[in-house]
C-alpha cells in the first residue's frame, strides 16, 4: 500500500453506525472534519456524486456485513476506503477490487455507555494513515502509523488475539487473564489451529513470533476482559468454513464445535 499525501477535502464517508463507528465519528469531527453517515436508508448513489472524491470512506460495519457492502461501493469510494474490522486479511479486500485501503488494527472496544477502553495502540496503515492516527489521538485513543510492509503482521497478531480468546472462551468462559494463564494447552492447541488457517489465507509470510508476542501483550495489558464474547460462535463456524474450503487440519477447534456450538446456538 502506498503512503501518498493525505487528500486535501474534508469530507468523510462513514459506513456503519455502530458503537465503532461512533468513535471514528468523534475522531473525525474533533480533528475538523465533516463527516457524511451512511445507513442502511441511506441513498448511496445519491450521496457518492455529491461527494466522489471524500478524504476517506471509513468502513465500520461488523464482519458479516463488510463484504455486501465493499461489492456494493461506488467506484469512486473504492480508492479511498479505510477498513476496522476483526478477522481482516488483504485478501478480503483485494476480491472487491480494492487494491490500496487504509487499514486500522483495532485495539480498543467501546460498548454502550461505557467509554472507549483501548487495550494496545491501534497500528494504521495505509494512504490515510497519518489522518486516522491524528483522529484518534485528539480524543485519547492510543494510535500510531506502521510500515505497509508490517500489516500482515498487526492483522494476523488481532486474529489471533479474538479468534484463540473468543473460540476456547467457549470452553471455559471467564476472562483472557483466567483462560491464559489456567488453560496454556488449550490455548497453544487452539493457537495452532488458528495459524494453520492463518497462514493459508494471507498466502504470505509474516512474523509469527512477533504476532504471539503481540498477543501476549493484548492479554497482559487487560487480563480482565472478557474471553468469549457474543460472537464467538460465529466467529468459530468461520474458522471452521475456512478450514473446510482449504483442507486445513484444525483438531481442537473442531472438538471445540462439537462441545459448545449445539450449546451455544
Amino acid at each position: 500500500m502506498s503512503s501518498s499525501p493525505a487528500n486535501p477535502s474534508d469530507d468523510i464517508v462513514l459506513i456503519g453506525l455502530g458503537q465503532m463507528g461512533s468513535v471514528f465519528a468523534h475522531a473525525f469531527l474533533r480533528e475538523g472534519h465533516t463527516v457524511h453517515p451512511v445507513n442502511r436508508e441511506t441513498d448511496v448513489a445519491a450521496l457518492a456524486e455529491r461527494f466522489p472524491d471524500p478524504a476517506l470512506c471509513m468502513v465500520t460495519v461488523g464482519e458479516a456485513d463488510l463484504d455486501a457492502v465493499l461489492a456494493d461501493l461506488p467506484e469512486t469510494w473504492k480508492k479511498k476506503v479505510g477498513l476496522v474490522q476483526n478477522e481482516l486479511l488483504p485478501a478480503s479486500w483485494k476480491k472487491h477490487g480494492i487494491e490500496d485501503p487504509t487499514v486500522a488494527v483495532v485495539w480498543f472496544e467501546k460498548k454502550p455507555a461505557i467509554a472507549t477502553k483501548v487495550i494496545l495502540p491501534t497500528p494504521i496503515a495505509g494512504p490515510e494513515a497519518a489522518l486516522v492516527s491524528r483522529s484518534l489521538l485528539r480524543i485519547g485513543v492510543g494510535a500510531e502509523m506502521v510500515d505497509d510492509d508490517d500489516l500482515l503482521r498487526e492483522l494476523v497478531a488481532k486474529n489471533l488475539y479474538i479468534l484463540v480468546a473468543n473460540c476456547a472462551g467457549l470452553a471455559t468462559g471467564g476472562t483472557v487473564g483466567e483462560l491464559f494463564g489456567e488453560r496454556e494447552e488449550l490455548v497453544q492447541a487452539v493457537t495452532e489451529d488458528v495459524l494453520a488457517i492463518q497462514r493459508v489465507l494471507a498466502d504470505h509470510p509474516f512474523d509469527e513470533k512477533e504476532a504471539r508476542r503481540t498477543l501476549e501483550r493484548a492479554v497482559a495489558s487487560d487480563p480482565d476482559h472478557g474471553a468469549r464474547g457474543r460472537s464467538a460462535p460465529a466467529r468459530l463456524k468461520r474458522a471452521l468454513a475456512h478450514a473446510a474450503e482449504h483442507g486445513i487440519d484444525v483438531p481442537r477447534l473442531q472438538q471445540l464445535a462439537d462441545d459448545h456450538l449445539d450449546v451455544v446456538d
